[in-house]
């Protein structure tokens, strides 16, 4: 559906993430990734999806300057939030043991924000999910953060994984909006072009 509106158009996903590489697939649309180093540092002050709009227009803003008239950037980004705080990517297996540990037996949100940005204009818009998890034993946790190595995942979990078929209780949201993309807001998003 979406294919035939944009033919013209060059669809530039710039996420490193292969979850939203695939999701990205589903849509039925052709793009290109093309990722930016970026610094993603934000002032602490910031709460929930303050964070992830803040940081997709960053990501968004590196392409200011190499914009062109046919040109549709698409950015992205995911935190898991709990205890008034962001969990984002572990730096090791300690600390994502740590986070996990924090996540068991709890409730905690989920925020994903992604930025569209043409040549004429930006919108940004964001979508929270609430994730419960049972209560996970040492071992679940240690088994997890061996064999799936969750480093690149905010929270120090991913949702599609074992983690998730084992631990995950309930989800009040887009289960997607977990993976790290709201498609659904996307979608209608794109229709607006």
């Amino acid at each position: 559906m979406l294919q035939k509106k944009f033919n013209k158009k060059n669809i530039i996903l710039a996420s490193a993430s292969p979850r939203r590489h695939e999701l990205f697939k589903e849509l039925g649309v052709n793009f290109s990734i093309k990722v930016k180093e970026v610094e993603e540092t934000y002032n602490v002050e910031l709460k929930e999806d303050e964070i992830t709009n803040y940081l997709c227009k960053l990501k968004a803003d590196a392409f200011t300057n190499e914009i062109l008239e046919n040109d549709i950037i698409i950015t992205a980004d995911t935190i898991v939030w709990h205890n008034n705080k962001a969990l984002e990517k572990p730096k090791n297996a300690e600390d994502a043991i740590i986070m996990l540990k924090e996540l068991s037996g709890k409730k905690h949100k989920v925020f994903s924000s992604f930025c569209v940005k043409t040549y004429k204009s930006e919108h940004i818009i964001s979508d929270v999910t609430i994730v419960s998890f049972k209560e996970l034993s040492q071992k679940e946790i240690e088994y997890y953060v061996e064999n799936y190595q969750p480093f690149d995942k905010a929270g120090a979990y991913g949702i599609q994984e074992w983690i998730g078929l084992i631990g995950v209780t309930l989800i009040e949201g887009s289960y997607f909006n977990v993976m790290g993309l709201p498609v659904h807001k996307l979608y209608e998003e794109l229709l607006k072009l």
